[in-house]
């Protein structure tokens, strides 16, 4: 099956480059993504687009949207009022109308916040994509409905209800979705949050897997490199040391959400025997998978 493939940038974000780099110093970071006066560093917050051969088209996620009101907007570091998912969906031709699945790797709000209309004062939020079947796994339903006090603020409270109401939600309990089919392989992680699921999609230069909080970017290859808002840093070592190995050797790229700079990059090795972006692509616009 042949597949095209488009990188679909979201809202941007500026958040504490100390918290998104864990126990690793400024000085050390710094390099990578240059903070701004107030420390903190640009994030992208980019989508992954797939139109199949029949025509049905996959959004892997939605970025974080607009739905916060000004006040937490500024707070969250968004960088635009208005829902600019949409806007660039269009300009990659694409309504959200026409979206018939939605895979979310976890629901934070930064990751799921874009299924929300953008905010309208004293009213209630309302589910965008009206013909997509959204796709979540049960751990990642559950947290969201439960989260722990240490990462309850990561969550849009009504957002599970408004999934489970809508009728057109698939909860995955395997490794596997109906919806999706076989040809998508999942995987899953836990050391960021409970249950995040990363779609693989097949494509004929290797696998493309969309990282999620696994791999923000590129910085983040470096299996040391976690963030301070992951449950379980040593968890996030382990995943990312099984998974990139696994996606290595089987000639694979990787799909970065949050990297500023770069859309997706081969997964390589470099000179030291660490995992690295070898070939990278600043966008994806249309090309085969």
């Amino acid at each position: 099956m042949t597949r095209r493939i488009w990188s679909v940038l979201g809202n941007g974000q500026r958040l504490d480059g100390g918290a998104m780099f864990g126990n690793a110093p400024r000085a050390l970071w710094s390099r990578w993504c240059a903070p701004d006066q107030q420390n903190r560093i640009p994030l992208a917050c980019r989508a992954l687009l797939v139109q199949e051969e029949s025509g049905r088209r996959l959004l892997f996620e939605t970025g974080i949207g607009a739905f916060f009101p000004p006040e937490l907007r500024e707070r969250y570091g968004v960088q635009e009022a208005e829902h600019v998912l949409l806007a660039n969906l269009e300009r990659a031709g694409t309504r959200q109308e026409e979206i018939d699945v939605i895979v979310l790797s976890h629901l934070h709000f930064d990751h799921a916040g874009g299924l929300l209309d953008a905010h309208r004062p004293d009213a209630p939020r309302r589910l965008l994509f009206p013909r997509a079947t959204y796709v979540a796994s049960a751990r990642a339903l559950e947290r969201a409905r439960a989260p722990h006090l240490r990462d309850r603020a990561s969550f849009i409270p009504e957002l599970a209800e408004l999934l489970e109401n809508s009728g057109r939600l698939e909860v995955v309990a395997g490794e596997s979705s109906a919806t999706l089919g076989k040809d998508y392989r999942l995987h899953f992680s836990d050391g960021h949050t409970p249950g995040m699921m990363l779609a693989e999609v097949p494509g004929t230069s290797g696998p493309l897997l969309f990282a999620g909080d696994l791999v923000p970017g590129r910085a983040w290859l470096h299996a040391p490199i976690t963030m301070g808002y992951d449950r379980s840093a040593e968890l996030v070592v382990d995943e990312k040391e099984r998974l990139l190995g696994d996606l290595l050797a089987r000639g694979g790229r990787l799909f970065f959400t949050h990297d500023p700079e770069v859309a997706a990059a081969r997964l390589a090795r470099d000179a030291r025997g660490t995992f690295a972006a070898g070939e990278c692509w600043t966008s994806l616009d249309g090309a085969t998978a």
